[in-house]
């Protein structure tokens, strides 16, 4: 009975602890969206400021960077290759990024694991403070991880304990 009842008790400790650890996650992944939002930003003045050079040179983003990329100098060629990679990320991001906001709370959690930037990604865990969870998302990742950590604790317990009781044999008649 004592063993039972410490049982329950450890239960709880990790119950409590997988629902603190749960209710991180849309915190960790509204600090994501807003690395994400500066990252587009950044990108974006980034962008405009080539295009107004090309423009300044009667040129198109597009042109511009096919003339950078077709230069014989080396550094310049790679520029053009490094600006044209900068339109992709910021298409890219900026997808990822309405396809965040058109979801659901806890599809945001979702898509940020499944098609997160990892460069945004590893600088938003890089910042990351844990916050108290007051959103209904918060609050329901929170319990449900709760409800998993205590629950697979008790349940293996219970199923440990079933191995140290011992068997009885039944009589044959």
């Amino acid at each position: 009975m004592l063993l039972f009842r410490i049982t329950r008790i450890v239960a709880f400790g990790f119950g409590l602890l997988g629902g603190v650890l749960t209710s991180q996650l849309p915190e960790f992944s509204q600090q994501y969206r807003q690395r994400l939002g500066g990252s587009i930003d950044e990108l974006t003045r980034v962008l405009q400021r080539f295009d107004s050079d090309a423009r300044n040179n009667s040129e198109t983003r597009e042109s511009a960077i096919l003339r950078l990329r077709g230069n014989a100098d080396n550094l310049i060629s790679r520029q053009g290759v490094a600006m044209q990679a900068n339109a992709e990320r910021l298409s890219r991001l900026e997808a990822h990024r309405r396809a965040m906001m058109e979801a659901g709370p806890f599809m945001r959690v979702a898509l940020m694991i499944r098609n997160g930037d990892t460069d945004v990604m590893e600088a938003a865990y890089q910042d990351f403070e844990p916050a108290v969870p007051v959103t209904e998302e918060g609050i329901l990742a929170a319990a449900l991880g709760f409800i998993a950590a205590w629950g697979c604790l008790l349940v293996l317990a219970n199923f440990v304990r079933s191995l140290r009781r011992p068997r009885t044999r039944v009589a044959r008649a």
